[in-house]
């Protein structure tokens, strides 16, 4: 799967469900999941994963064009770390 209609087209196969109702129903987890994130609410699925928001530092980096060091301002980053389940299978 590399795109969203891809992944639309899996639920709907896979759950029997109209592709209407599968982008409706991908739509409103994606929502939910940015909400609780956007509160600083980790999203805990057990046994698939978890996504939470970190806070990465300011920092120097590079222009790779010219080489001068820029400085990089701190942010917030979602973060994603794969349950043990999803680990196992996926290393099969």
């Amino acid at each position: 799967m590399a795109n969203k209609a891809e992944l639309i087209d899996a639920i709907a196969a896979e759950s029997n469900l109209t592709k209407a109702d599968s982008k409706r129903a991908l739509d409103a987890f994606l929502g939910t999941v940015v909400k609780s994130l956007k509160k600083g609410e980790p999203v805990v699925l057990i046994g698939f994963g978890t996504f939470k928001v970190a806070q990465r530092a300011a920092r120097n980096g590079r222009n790779p064009q010219t080489g001068k060091v820029i400085k990089i301002k701190a942010k917030k980053v979602v973060k994603f770390k794969a349950g043990a389940d999803l680990s196992k299978k996926v290393a099969k």
